[in-house]
Parts: C-alpha cells; structure tokens; sequence
C-alpha cells in the first residue's frame, strides 16, 4: 500500500511541476508582448529598469547603493547575467554608486554617457571596471536615436552638446534626457535637471517628432523645488509622474511646491508606494 502512495505521489509530484512550468511559460509568453519599465526604490536615488518584448534589457542609472543588485536579483533569472545598455545619466552619488557594482557582476553591451568626468574615487573606479572589462562607451547628445527593436527606441533629447571628458562638478544640468517611444507610448526620462534645462527642452526650436509630451514622466531631480515648473510639467502632458526619492531624506524630497504643480496628475513616490511597474503594449498601458 506504501509502495501505491509513493508511486501516486510521485506521479503528482511531476504532474505539479508541470503545471507550474506550463504557467511561467505562459506567464513568459505574456510579458513578452509588452515592454516592462521598472522604476526602482532604491532609496535617494534613480534606478531604471527596462526590457523591450524581444527581451532587450537597459537599465537607467542605480542608485546610491547595492540596493540595485537586490532589485536585479529579484527581476532577472539566476542565469541572466546579461544587461544590453547601461545608462549614466550623469555622475552624481545617487545615480553612480549602484552602477559600479552593476558592471563588475554583470556581462554589459554597453554605456551610454555624456562623458562628463569627476575627480572623485567613485568616479575614478567607475572608469576602471570599464576599462577592464572593455565595455563599450557611448556619448549621448540630442538628435541621437537608440533603436531598441520591436519598433521601440531611445530619443535622446539632452545634452544639447557634446560633453565628453569636460569636468563639471555640479553635473544636474548635464543629465540625459531621452524619451522612451513605443508605437503612441512615450515615457520622459529625465535624469536630474533643473529649471533651466526644462526651460530649453520647452523652448527647443526643433523637437523630436511629438515634442516633449509623454504618457510617463519621471519628475526630474527626486521632486526637488530646483525642478518641475508649471511650462514643463504642461509641455509633458504626463497622465502618471513618478517621483524617485527616498523615504525621510534629509533634502525633503519631494518638495511640496512640486505635489502642488501635480495635484491633478496622478503621481506615484517610490519611497512611499515602493516599486512601480508599468507594461505597454504600444497603445495602451498598465500600472503595477
């Protein structure tokens, strides 16, 4: 009789497993219709992940500490080493210091940069892993287009020049701003700048097809009052913003001046709300 329990077990057993494999199949199969952008809490910091239908993944930025590797853990497979493009919007602690980590445990494509240097030791190991490890650099500067397949692609919309090996030690005002574009989804990324850099992006005399308007913006610079004026926020025209900051920061991130400008647009603190996950398939779009 034990022998029969044993044997129904086992046969239970496997039948169990398959089923649960048939789910993450499917599961699998569904998230690959849609793109997945990852806005991280990572504390007082940006971290971005993004993985396009066909699996391409880029991630923005990674915090101010080995929070990232955590949130990787948890996004990527075991045997997931591999990150496409890894984005430096410019190299501020809070965006940096994860990165380095990042690029010592995993394969990376490449790094897309605006070459702004910093006489820091953070700054200097930074350079040294990627030359030891040979990653590719890129430099960003606006006009140039990333293709990301899957009719997706990176507009870069900021610095207006560029910027490679000039050293600025206050670099906000240097950060990448690109626009994500999938079919009619856009999402505004935006790094850390400041008021001035809002006030050119509004008043650029040749904007990328659509101008600035996005479905998503991330709320430049954690929400602080140096940002997010009323012309920019209404140039985005953003249905969600986000606000990456961390929870009691010592800065008062985000300012209340900036959740007055967005009390009519529903926004989202990652401090507050955690981890925000948002899937689009092109046309429409799903906050998780």
């Amino acid at each position: 009789m034990s022998i029969l329990k044993n044997k129904l077990f086992r046969i239970l057993a496997i039948a169990f497993a398959i089923l649960i494999l048939a789910w993450v199949w499917v599961f699998i199969e569904e998230k690959q219709e849609f793109l997945e952008i990852d806005f991280y809490d990572v504390g007082q910091g940006d971290a971005i992940f993004i993985e396009t239908p066909k699996g391409k993944q880029i991630l923005v930025d990674g915090g101010p500490d080995l929070t990232i590797l955590e949130k990787l853990g948890r996004e990527l497979p075991f045997w997931d080493r591999y990150i496409d493009l890894v984005i430096l919007t410019h190299p501020e602690h809070d965006h940096i210091g994860g990165l380095i980590e990042v690029i010592k445990r995993y394969k990376v494509g490449g790094i897309l940069t605006t070459g702004v240097v910093r006489d820091t030791a953070e700054y200097r190991k930074w350079q040294r892993i990627i030359e030891q490890e040979n990653i590719p650099i890129y430099i960003a500067q606006a006009g140039k287009v990333i293709d990301l397949g899957s009719n997706i692609k990176l507009v870069i919309l900021h610095p207006f020049e560029n910027l490679s090996g000039q050293e600025i030690k206050k670099a906000n005002n240097t950060s990448i701003v690109a626009q994500l574009v999938y079919g009619d989804f856009e999402v505004l990324l935006t790094g850390d700048i400041e008021k001035k850099v809002e006030k050119a992006l509004v008043n650029s005399a040749n904007p990328p097809a659509g101008g600035l308007e996005s479905d998503i913006l991330k709320i430049p610079h954690h929400g602080s009052k140096t940002s997010s004026t009323k012309n920019f926020i209404q140039a985005v025209n953003p249905i969600i913003a986000i606000i990456q900051a961390g929870k009691d920061n010592p800065y008062g991130h985000p300012h209340q001046s900036v959740l007055d400008t967005l009390s009519d647009i529903t926004t989202f603190i990652t401090g507050r709300d955690g981890d925000v996950e948002i899937l689009s398939d092109g046309v429409r779009f799903q906050v998780r």
